[in-house]
């Protein structure tokens, strides 16, 4: 067990590690104005010994939260928690998040701030329960768009406030009126039953082969899914080829069922070219696409009626192609009104041949179709056709870190659940 945890003042601590040059990466970029680099690697709890050595590990070693020889390795949390502390503290500010656009080499930059002595000792009991009406105030915006380069973060794009502002233009109907006891208790149970009963970072994929599944399954990886086709598997030494080995590998199924022989051919030519694959990643609720392989790759975005020009993905770059707070802001208005239709979700993927063009998908040689299931899931519990058949939802619970904005919008969701007179938890009738 780890002893107890320790007050640490981050910013001396974390500057004199800077200084030090221990750490691969963590550097200065500007000793005047004080702006220095920080490495953030995915991480996971079985991580390689030799990639558990970060800033991360000296951090949770300094304040007590982890003890060697004692506790188990977590890498992952070591990261979150140096990641809260840096959040809550008024001696640094984010400059700029390069995790979204740099898969292979994610980093941070960070400016160092003139505060009073003492502003930054850090609690290690909040550390690990950031203040959710803090960010829901002060919304931190620091995704990239959907094209064009990335550029450090600066105070006018601090300034639009992220979806949070927009949401408290929304108001829902009023409730049913009931005593106050009883609606804080219906309103507190319905909150948490949908948050914890819908799997926020599970993926249906579909993969057709001119019209025809090939395959399907269910990525359950909360950091998402390399798609490729051979057997070239990762590895900690080659991520820069092949992706994080944190991710979920998808292999593409084979063409020994097509019995077109010119369509077969085309195919394997195909797949031949996509050893390094196409990397589907989870971030912050947000879906990020990233063409490593030869194969060139198009997309089109959920909702496209009308075929536009081709749409393809930059190699090595990665694009959001499924924005969950975009589409469950869209999902809100659709409730009350003020959209004819609930929003699109599914995203498709055409391997080798343009898309989107004038001929349907069905012809097309290889096909991948992209469902986030919460969003599937919702739009059918909200439409009033989900049927709870073993097809249509798998009954798991993930548990990922659900940010202030998307928590904001299951609120809302929330109350208007509440005003269509539905009580009590939401559970399924399994006959």
């Amino acid at each position: 067990m780890s002893a107890p945890p320790r007050r640490v003042r981050l910013r001396p601590w974390l500057l004199a590690q800077v200084s030090s040059g221990r750490f691969s990466g963590l550097q200065w970029l500007d000793p005047e104005l004080r702006l220095f680099r920080v490495p953030w690697k995915h991480a996971t709890r079985h991580s390689p010994p030799e990639q558990e050595d970060t800033i991360f590990k000296a951090w949770a070693l300094e304040t007590g939260k982890y003890q060697e020889g004692l506790d188990e390795p977590d890498p992952a949390k070591w990261k979150a928690n140096l990641r809260c502390a840096l959040n809550k503290s008024r001696e640094f500010q984010l400059k700029y998040d390069g995790t979204k656009e740099t898969p292979v080499q994610p980093y941070k930059i960070y400016e160092v701030c003139e505060h009073s002595a003492g502003a930054d000792f850090v609690d290690e009991d909040e550390e690990e329960m950031p203040n959710m009406m803090e960010l829901s105030l002060n919304p931190r915006i620091s995704d990239p768009p959907l094209f064009g380069p990335v550029v450090p973060m600066s105070s006018d794009l601090q300034d639009r406030g992220g979806l949070c502002s927009g949401l408290q233009d929304l108001n829902p109907p009023p409730a049913p009126m009931m005593e106050a006891s009883s609606m804080g208790q219906n309103h507190q149970t319905c909150k948490y039953d949908l948050l914890s009963s819908v799997p926020l970072t599970d993926l249906d994929l579909k993969v057709q082969y001119r019209g025809r599944t090939a395959a399907s399954l269910l990525v359950s990886n909360p950091q998402g899914c390399r798609l490729y086709a051979g057997h070239l598997e990762p590895s900690p030494d080659q991520v820069e080829l092949f992706g994080p080995v944190t991710l979920q590998q998808v292999q593409f199924p084979g063409t020994s069922e097509i019995q077109n022989q010119k369509q077969k051919f085309y195919t394997d030519a195909l797949l031949d070219v996509m050893d390094r694959g196409l990397i589907l990643e989870l971030w912050e609720q947000d879906l990020y696409a990233v063409r490593l392989c030869q194969c060139k790759v198009f997309w089109s975005v959920p909702g496209t009626s009308e075929p536009g020009p081709p749409n393809p993905l930059e190699r090595e770059k990665k694009v959001r192609v499924f924005s969950l707070n975009d589409f469950l802001q869209g999902l809100i208005l659709f409730q009350r009104g003020e959209t004819p239709n609930p929003p699109p979700f599914e995203v498709y993927f055409c391997f080798g041949e343009d898309w989107p063009d004038k001929k349907p998908k069905e012809k097309k040689l290889i096909i991948v179709q992209v469902v986030p299931v919460v969003a599937r899931i919702l739009t059918e519990m909200f439409s009033g056709e989900l049927s709870w058949s073993t097809d249509s939802i798998r009954l798991q619970i993930s548990n990922p870190d659900v940010k202030d904005r998307t928590v904001e919008q299951f609120k809302e969701l929330q109350r208007l659940l509440q005003s269509q007179h539905i009580q009590g938890p939401w559970t399924p009738n399994v006959p």
